[in-house]
């Protein structure tokens, strides 16, 4: 598995993956509420706002390999600098990938990469209740739940509850892939 930057090149990739697990995915995909501006259509908009937020340092758009083929994203966004130093993750793997350890692994790779290099202080994780893929993840990783939010996002059709799990850099002490790997020696 190899966690890479998002390039305008993965469209094609991108579109085949999202349209073979269209039915997967949209319990889960954010909508976008009535009387908001629309959201963008293409993998082409998408991607040049992503990679223009990640010019400004607002986000950081990742792409999950498996066996050298396009399987997820994990996206870091609502990147905030200054005194607060945190951002949110957000990620989705196909479903010929799920139930592998792929997610846990990517989104504890991304995190360790925000505690690290990136400089972030804080990661959080928001999963709805009923998601029950993504909360194994959080578990995995070992993430604690702070916070819960009604009515958090917009998601497939309607405002959605989600808990709020975070890390932060002491909690990570070690890294969070090398405490996921702990967690995956145990079981």
């Amino acid at each position: 598995m190899v966690v890479r930057s998002l390039r305008r090149s993965d469209a094609e990739e991108w579109r085949a993956v999202r349209a073979r697990n269209h039915d997967w995915l949209r319990p889960w995909d954010a909508t976008i509420p009535p009387g908001a501006a629309p959201r963008p259509s293409s993998y082409r908009v998408v991607t040049r706002s992503l990679l223009h937020q990640a010019k400004q340092g607002q986000c950081l758009p990742f792409v999950i390999e498996v066996d050298g083929k396009f399987a997820g994203q994990v996206t870091v966004s609502n990147v905030a600098r200054g005194s607060a130093q945190w951002a949110s993750i957000g990620y989705w793997v196909a479903a010929e990938v799920a139930g592998r350890g792929v997610a846990p692994r990517a989104v504890a790779m991304v995190i360790d990469h925000c505690l690290g290099p990136v400089g972030l202080h804080r990661v959080e994780i928001c999963v709805r209740p009923e998601n029950t893929n993504s909360l194994r993840v959080v578990e995995k990783l070992g993430l604690h739940q702070v916070g819960y939010a009604p009515h958090f996002l917009h998601i497939d059709g309607a405002w959605r509850d989600h808990r709020i799990f975070a890390v932060t850099v002491e909690e990570a002490a070690g890294g969070i892939t090398a405490r996921l790997s702990t967690h995956q020696s145990h079981q």
